[in-house]
């Protein structure tokens, strides 16, 4: 089976238009004319994944993030994109990348994987695309939805941190009042703060606050940041059942490299 026929297929599920206008998803790395002899999931395309790769002889790495994200000058190994790239056409392998196109989906969607996780429901997203939504198509940025029944705030932040696999959650002041509508958005969604709040959501969900921007909630809704890579670290779980319930001519494999560049003592 050729690449191009894989591809071709993940972005009839998740396509490549409803990415945001600065994105860079798609094909990246390599020639999608190729046989696929296996291919390896990640989050990040770094050298370690290209290694692994390589040991387990995947020539099709598929991340959630692009490893390159805008123009670029110059290729001279100095730099850890530079010298990823090089190594994956050293090696033809190709690089493909499933970023906002995949953050816009309501199902299958990167923000409807943590809803999952904690157990929502009504799902819808929180802040649709207007030129779809005219025609009745979920497109969009972020999920709203509801829990099974409310929680304090304690024990539904507790409930995330264990859920998510985090190891820390840095959030505002508790508002002592219960937890019934969940505004998530998987990685850094600090801008949709507002549309959380007009959403009337008790909590949003997130990652990559700033330390003003935590004032914004201004005793309006409770932040909880939960990390980049931990909010989107489940994202290759959605990658690899799009793939492995549809094909079986290759091997799909969930990396083994941790690619999350932040370190907690």
């Amino acid at each position: 089976m050729q690449i191009k026929e894989l591809t071709a297929f993940l972005e009839e599920k998740a396509p490549l238009q409803y990415q945001e206008k600065y994105d860079n998803a798609g094909l990246i790395v390599g020639t999608d004319t190729n046989e696929i002899t296996g291919v390896l999931i990640c989050l990040d395309s770094t050298e370690a994944v290209i290694d692994e790769a390589i040991e387990k002889k995947c020539n099709l790495v598929i991340a959630h993030h692009p490893i390159i994200f805008s123009g670029i000058k110059k290729l001279t190994g100095k730099t850890y994109i530079g010298r990823t790239v090089i190594k994956a056409i050293r090696n033809d392998i190709a690089i493909y990348a499933m970023h906002t196109n995949l953050d816009n989906m309501l199902d299958n969607g990167v923000s409807e994987k943590i809803a999952k996780r904690l157990g929502l429901r009504d799902l819808g997203i929180l802040d649709p695309k207007s030129e779809y939504l005219a025609k009745g198509i979920q497109v969009g940025t972020g999920i709203i939805a509801k829990t099974a029944e409310p929680m304090d705030e304690l024990s539904f932040l507790h409930m995330v941190k264990d859920r998510m696999k985090t190891k820390v959650v840095r959030h505002t002041g508790l508002l002592n009042k219960p937890i019934e509508k969940v505004a998530i958005c998987g990685g850094a969604c600090s801008f949709l703060l507002k549309t959380a709040i007009l959403q009337k959501a008790d909590v949003f969900i997130t990652a990559d606050f700033k330390y003003h921007e935590f004032f914004d909630a201004d005793g309006k809704i409770l932040i909880a940041d939960i990390g980049h890579y931990e909010s989107e670290q489940f994202t290759i779980e959605i990658i690899h059942e799009l793939i492995t319930k549809n094909f079986s001519t290759f091997a799909a494999h969930f990396t083994k490299v941790v690619t999350n560049p932040i370190n907690y003592l």
